[in-house]
């Protein structure tokens, strides 16, 4: 079960709204609906949580680009709202080379079957991986300071785990409001 609410700085506080994610398809339908929460360009943040699996925040301030914390990579990238917020750009990839190389025949297999029937390799590092077009890392991906400023550190962030959002909200002097939506 997901939850997703829109926190919008106002000159009183905090406003929070529920928000439907069902017509948002990327990461900009994302930042614009934010954005239309304030109209004064202050900031919005983004709650996203599904369960106790993974939560995600984005922060919106003005038309600036929207700053993205995701705390379990792996666990977003098996839903369809966290794939909204796992950019290539996030992940630390190249745009566009998945697209490519899913398009290449390189081996001569037939429909993209490959011969060595998807067995993941170590590079080294320890870490096995399942290829560039798969790698997403376990844990938390995106920028632990996004809320700094707002008495969240980063230290803070990271080791947040189950009802994450609600102790968010609290240090955010938000809880109530956040409560309402929820």
């Amino acid at each position: 079960m997901y939850f997703a609410a829109l926190l919008a700085r106002t000159e009183d506080g905090w406003e929070a709204s529920d928000t439907e994610l069902d017509d948002v398809e990327t990461l900009s339908d994302l930042a614009d609906l934010a954005r239309e929460a304030s109209p004064d360009e202050d900031t919005v943040l983004v709650l996203i949580e599904q369960e106790d699996s993974w939560f995600g925040v984005v922060r919106i301030d003005g038309e600036e680009d929207p700053r993205i914390f995701v705390s379990d990579a792996s666990a977003a990238a098996r839903s369809s709202y966290g794939e909204i917020l796992l950019t290539d750009e996030l992940l630390g990839r190249d745009p566009g080379d998945a697209d490519d190389l899913d398009a290449l025949d390189l081996d001569g297999t037939e429909d993209g079957d490959d011969e060595s029937d998807d067995i993941d390799e170590d590079d080294g590092d320890g870490v096995e991986s399942a290829g560039p077009a798969e790698a997403v890392p376990h844990g938390p991906v995106g920028d632990a300071r996004i809320l700094d400023d707002l008495g969240v550190g980063e230290k803070e962030l990271k080791a947040l785990s189950s009802d994450a959002l609600t102790e968010i909200a609290e240090s955010l002097g938000a809880s109530e409001v956040l409560e309402t939506v929820r």
